[in-house]
């Protein structure tokens, strides 16, 4: 029987999703300054072992736990699981660190580059070609990196590692071939012995924070797989109901929210450099985004 191909178009409830997730991440730093006395590792595990029972759940609801228990037979599907765990690890924990350490607008430049940083992967490990606009785009970000590195007097760590950890786990989050529910299942399956064995130093020292006595900083640790794994799994089944296009410009939601929480709600310095760098960096984004829908508009329509 001939399937009818779905149409490449945006639903609602796509849309509501997604905003729905770019909204949560938004505001993520407001939470996260709460756990700013508490070391990033503990914060991460947290984020890991909350995150499994919800995700779990998730799975269940929609019938896809065999997909999981494929992977765990496939030792290549483990691998890229791996590594996936691994890059999301560190891009939590520099998201975490920038926050509690006063570096949020280098986190929301991180988020503003990765877009230009896909392309430039796209380029070199699957040989998609770069329109002109996109390398006056990618230019320009590099020049506003520049810049920032001159007026610091050393590269922005925090902005290129998170550009760096969250484009590279995209893009070796597509090579698992399952669902993106159960690969964020499969990552913090994967992640959970070193959470679980960390917690277990921190109760054997006394040195944790969750169960110690303050139950704010027990609630908001045990929060963490909420704050986590829901906005994530918004966003996997938004992406699914969206085009490209669509989600290239809401992207810029979240590190938007995000500079705006650390100018005006956390006093961070907006300093001239940065006032140059940043238009810049929007600049960039502004051609990428045209570059954009000019690609689309030249496809023929099916």
């Amino acid at each position: 029987m001939t399937q009818i191909a779905k149409k490449n178009e945006d639903s609602l409830r796509g849309f509501l999703y997604a905003l729905a997730a770019y909204i949560l991440w938004g505001f993520l730093p407001l939470y996260m300054k709460a756990l700013a006395h508490v070391p990033p590792q503990e914060v991460i595990a947290h984020r890991v072992l909350w995150s499994l029972p919800i995700a779990a759940l998730v799975l269940f609801y929609q019938g896809r736990t065999a997909d999981l228990r494929l992977a765990f037979r496939t030792p290549s599907t483990l691998l890229m699981g791996a590594v996936t765990a691994t890059l999301i690890s560190v891009n939590w924990g520099f998201y975490v660190w920038a926050i509690g350490a006063g570096h949020t607008l280098d986190a929301a430049l991180g988020y503003y580059i990765n877009p230009l940083f896909s392309i430039l992967l796209g380029a070199f490990l699957l040989q998609e070609r770069i329109a002109p606009l996109q390398k006056i785009a990618i230019v320009l970000a590099a020049l506003a990196v520049v810049i920032l590195t001159v007026d610091l007097g050393r590269l922005p760590i925090v902005a290129i590692a998170l550009t760096f950890s969250w484009g590279f786990y995209a893009y070796f989050k597509k090579q698992l071939p399952i669902g993106p529910n159960q690969g964020f299942t499969l990552e913090v399956l994967l992640l959970t012995p070193l959470a679980l064995g960390y917690m277990l130093y921190l109760y054997l020292t006394q040195g944790g924070h969750f169960l110690m006595g303050n139950t704010t900083d027990t609630i908001l640790l045990f929060g963490c797989g909420i704050v986590t794994a829901v906005p994530l799994m918004f966003y996997a089944n938004g992406a699914k109901g969206l085009r490209l296009s669509t989600i290239g410009v809401l992207q810029y939601l979240t590190p938007t929210m995000i500079l705006l929480t650390a100018v005006f709600i956390f006093n961070e310095p907006f300093g001239p450099a940065r006032m140059i760098a940043f238009p810049m960096i929007w600049a960039a984004l502004a051609l990428y985004t045209l570059s954009m829908f000019r690609d689309r508009a030249r496809k023929p329509a099916r």
